[in-house]
């Protein structure tokens, strides 16, 4: 049996960017995130690190293949997503953080 995966879904401060990822390490990958460890990213050009939703799988495949899905989707749809398990958006780190 392969490692498993989360997608998850950032924002920034004013909820007006959204970007998925995929990873196998959600913890270290969040940090990442924030600590901008790569000045030069989307995540880190449009301030980005905010953990608003994610889903954990028993494979990385599984994740990698809902994280291809989702990225399709409307703003909307991604919206939708986000309420129906946060509705107030707020920032999951401290969750994410002990997990």
């Amino acid at each position: 049996m392969g490692k498993g995966g989360c997608i998850y879904i950032l924002t920034n401060k004013n909820r007006t960017t959204l970007y998925i990822g995929v990873t196998s390490d959600l913890r270290s990958r969040i940090l990442e995130h924030r600590n901008r460890v790569y000045p030069r990213s989307f995540t880190a050009k449009y301030n980005l690190h905010e953990c608003i939703y994610y889903e954990t799988f028993f494979s990385i495949e599984e994740a990698i293949n809902r994280e291809k899905e989702v990225k399709k989707w409307r703003r909307d749809k991604k919206e939708a997503l986000i309420n129906a398990a946060n509705p107030e958006w707020k920032d999951l780190w401290e969750e994410i953080e002990i997990w």
